[in-house]
């Protein structure tokens, strides 16, 4: 075995202690109405999702994260299996479902005709696809090889299916559609994660790309960088940073936003900036708010004249904080998050986040729409591929509060994986992905899965045990 082989399928080491075990029939109720397993009962026939999970989250505090990752400094952990303590109950593919939270931005994009104000949505979508990750430092699951997740959200007029078609590198491919095909949105994600002295970087490669059909319009973008501060040591706390290029291939029209990095007196911390323009680059409106928030736009005539007046009022505004001294050892600090975003007169709202549940913090940081996706809904059993990821026993277990049988079956499906992978190296049989098939994005150009249909027509017979 060489030693790329060694980090893919390196072994957790980690034996959970009994103060880590969280069981069942400990969990809290948060809610006002009574849960079973989490989930609020039916009523009057209509299914309700849940509103909680059926175990909070396991303390931490007991690990040392150093000991585990001062190895692997300057590498790429995608190549890791890391301990599952740092975990939290879903797969990545369903942490890239979280994408469609607020796919009513794109509903109403669908309806307006001025190509600009469809762009203001566009970007507010953008936006929004990253806002989840605000306080969510636990990792997602590595999907297994094969493994899907599909979400179908009829009040909301989307279906989803997503695919892990690469173990080597990871790769992620996922397509969107509204149910009266108004829409589709659809890429594929290789999450490159590196380790850098107290922090962990991850650059999510990968186009995202979204057709309006009415309009006869496709949009292309990449995602912000995203950095968790403090693995080692302190508070951990995440930023996203980077310029995101949405482009109209059919008008020509683009939208430059500026995700900014948090500065070193935590001004910038969470604030996107930006402007829309059309194809002679004449700026039509200006883009501002912050990823965890809210965002807005304005005239950029309206938007330089408050900026003028800002710098001239607030000059001084820096002396009132000194710089904190990030040498040697200590955590860097998270900056203290400044004051909500200034509506300057005359912007229009383009989107605001959705308020978290109160009991988010014992609850892995979800939002409510991450609450529900990993719940077996009544006849989804049977239904669902065999290869969805609500089926996947470590994930199941880990959300039951179960954290021993958690790290057991993540290594049992890991160990099955390799099994499965040096069964093919010997037959000579390459792996064959069933929903999506490599090709080029038509519009960049650049490498993309490109979906094949077929998923909901629900034939499965011919799938993978990959549990």
């Amino acid at each position: 075995m060489n030693s790329e082989e060694e980090f893919y399928d390196a072994e957790t080491g980690l034996e959970s202690d009994d103060s880590c075990e969280v069981s069942f029939k400990d969990a809290c109720v948060y809610e006002s109405k009574q849960t079973v397993n989490g989930k609020v009962p039916s009523e009057n026939g209509v299914w309700e999702r849940r509103t909680t999970l059926p175990a909070p989250m396991f303390s931490r505090n007991d690990f040392s994260v150093w000991g585990f990752l001062k190895k692997c400094i300057g590498m790429e952990l995608s190549k890791i299996t890391m301990p599952i303590v740092f975990n939290e109950p879903l797969s990545f593919l369903q942490r890239i479902t979280e994408y469609m939270e607020h796919t009513y931005l794109i509903h109403k994009a669908c309806t307006l005709s001025d190509s600009i104000e469809r762009m203001q949505l566009v970007a507010a979508f953008a936006v929004s696809a990253v806002a989840s990750q605000w306080d969510r430092t636990g990792k997602p699951f590595n999907p297994l090889l094969g493994e899907t997740f599909e979400l179908t959200r009829d009040e909301e007029g989307y279906h989803m299916i997503s695919e892990q078609v690469s173990h080597h590198p990871p790769i992620s491919a996922f397509y969107s559609e509204s149910l009266n095909q108004d829409f589709s949105f659809h890429g594929s994600i290789y999450p490159k994660l590196k380790l850098w002295g107290k922090s962990v970087e991850a650059e999510p490669k990968g186009t995202m790309t979204l057709e309006l059909s009415k309009h006869r319009e496709a949009y292309t973008w990449t995602n912000p960088m995203c950095c968790v501060h403090n693995v080692i040591l302190g508070k951990l706390w995440i930023e996203q940073y980077g310029t995101v290029e949405i482009v109209n291939h059919s008008t020509g029209d683009k939208c430059v936003l500026n995700f900014k990095p948090c500065g070193m007196f935590g001004k910038e911390l969470h604030r996107v900036e930006g402007h829309i323009q059309d194809k002679s680059k004449k700026k039509h409106q200006v883009i501002y708010g912050k990823w965890t928030e809210c965002v807005y736009s304005i005239e950029p005539k309206v938007y330089e004249v408050n900026k003028k007046a800002e710098k001239k009022s607030g000059g001084d505004s820096k002396k009132h904080k000194q710089e904190q001294s990030t040498g040697g050892d200590d955590a860097d600090e998270m900056p203290d998050v400044q004051e909500t975003v200034t509506m300057i007169p005359g912007s229009t709202l383009l989107w605001r986040v959705a308020p978290r549940p109160p009991h988010s913090t014992q609850m892995y940081n979800f939002t409510n729409f991450a609450m529900t996706l990993n719940e077996l809904e009544p006849g989804m059993i049977g239904v669902i591929a065999p290869t969805d990821c609500r089926l996947r026993p470590d994930i199941r277990a880990m959300e039951n509060g179960d954290i021993d049988t958690a790290s057991q079956e993540k290594e049992r499906l890991e160990e099955k994986q390799r099994v499965a992978r040096r069964e093919r190296a010997k037959d000579e049989e390459e792996w064959s992905t069933r929903w999506f098939q490599q090709g080029n994005n038509r519009y960049t150009g650049a490498a993309d899965w490109i979906y094949k249909g077929g998923y909901f027509d629900r034939r499965y017979s011919d799938l993978p045990d990959i549990y």
